[in-house]
């Protein structure tokens, strides 16, 4: 006898209807007019000149598959690094290793832990797999330690921790992570999602690195999307001890970063006075930004510390977050507003170059000045 049909097709697991979509930054108007994309945290600067030449020679063969080992993007990471390169992995950027940490360590019953206002991708990673998001309360829009330790269960499989953070920029001290990782149970899989590390400063070192080079639970994930403008490409790495990359190999998409795409990157981490150049441009027009949002202080607008490429700006007074918004994307930047994240009166924006930070601070004040 043949089974009932059904009309609606094949129902989805039930915890995926509970999934909102990752939302990206807006790359043109509503009426489709292009825009300069300050919402994506792209490098203003843009990408090497030498990874843009291996790029270009790497593309030539197209017919045949990428290295599945990635092993010239390995082994220029842990040079860089001072890493050990059988120990690296690599994804379709770090989304991906994120993705796929959740579902080697975490599924149905089980528990993933991450900070309130923390990278949207936690929640998606976690539910994808059935598991059960716990969300902890932040501390001044950064990470309260012992907000997540309160929460750990026995249930809790996975802690996922931006550092820095994103979309709010804050940074948690190499003590508060090491604190974290020392009361967490060792069954319990710590990513510390280091997307925008390499524009911290020396002293900033969060030893994230470090402690994944000793310890049995932790996986350290980096991006190649931010300073090193190779966002197209989507490519990311992560470091951990063999037994955590050897799970994560067995699920990872097999050939997931082009043959182009691995000798740009390796190139592009070898190009050590780009990124500097990148790091100082930042640095400079990021504290320039925070210093004409909080000169608006008088009219409600304050910026929270950031020790990434992106900066929040609050929005306390009449000047609301979405009309700054607004008036920003008709003025042909887009920024990112961000109300699906719990932070409805913040725009994260993006630093650009120096005529767009100077014209965005100026379109801030007017509209702050005549709302």
């Amino acid at each position: 006898m043949n089974a009932p049909q059904s009309d609606t097709g094949p129902a989805p697991k039930s915890w995926i209807a509970a999934i909102a979509p990752y939302v990206p930054g807006k790359a043109a108007s509503d009426d489709g007019r292009p825009v300069v994309k300050l919402s994506a945290n792209e490098n203003p600067l843009g990408t090497s000149p030498a990874a843009r030449a291996a790029f270009a020679e790497g593309s030539a063969d197209l017919a045949t598959y990428p290295d599945p080992g990635a092993a010239k993007l390995r082994e220029a990471i842990a040079r860089v690094h001072g890493l050990d390169p059988a120990r690296i992995i690599y994804g379709a950027g770090s989304d991906e290793l994120l993705h796929i940490a959740a579902s080697a360590y975490a599924g149905p019953g089980d528990e993933v832990l991450y900070v309130r206002y923390g990278f949207s991708v936690y929640d998606i990673a976690a539910r994808r797999v059935g598991a059960t998001p716990v969300v902890a309360p932040d501390k001044d829009y950064g990470t309260d330690v012992d907000a997540l330790l309160a929460l750990v269960s026995e249930r809790t499989r996975v802690v996922f921790l931006a550092n820095p953070n994103n979309p709010t920029g804050t940074m948690t001290p190499r003590g508060e992570i090491a604190r974290l990782h020392a009361a967490l149970p060792t069954d319990v899989l710590l990513v510390i999602d280091q997307a925008y590390a390499e524009y911290l400063d020396a002293e900033d070192d969060d030893g994230a690195l470090e402690l994944a080079k000793t310890a049995s639970n932790v996986l350290v994930t980096r991006t190649f999307s931010k300073i090193y403008g190779l966002a197209a490409e989507r490519i990311g790495w992560g470091y951990a001890a063999p037994p955590i990359v050897e799970a994560l190999h067995r699920i990872r998409a097999p050939f997931n970063i082009t043959t182009a795409g691995q000798a740009a990157a390796a190139a592009a981490i070898a190009d050590a006075q780009w990124v500097e150049a990148s790091r100082t441009h930042n640095s400079r027009w990021r504290q320039w930004l925070t210093e004409q949002v909080e000169g608006m202080g008088n009219h409600g607008l304050s910026a929270v510390p950031s020790k990434a490429n992106f900066l929040l700006v609050l929005f306390k007074g009449r000047l609301t977050a979405e009309r700054a918004f607004q008036g920003l994307m008709q003025a042909g930047y887009a920024t990112r507003w961000l109300p699906g994240q719990g932070l409805p009166d913040a725009l994260r924006i993006t630093i650009g170059t120096e005529a767009q930070m100077r014209d965005v601070a100026r379109l801030l004040r007017d509209m702050a000045e005549t709302v």
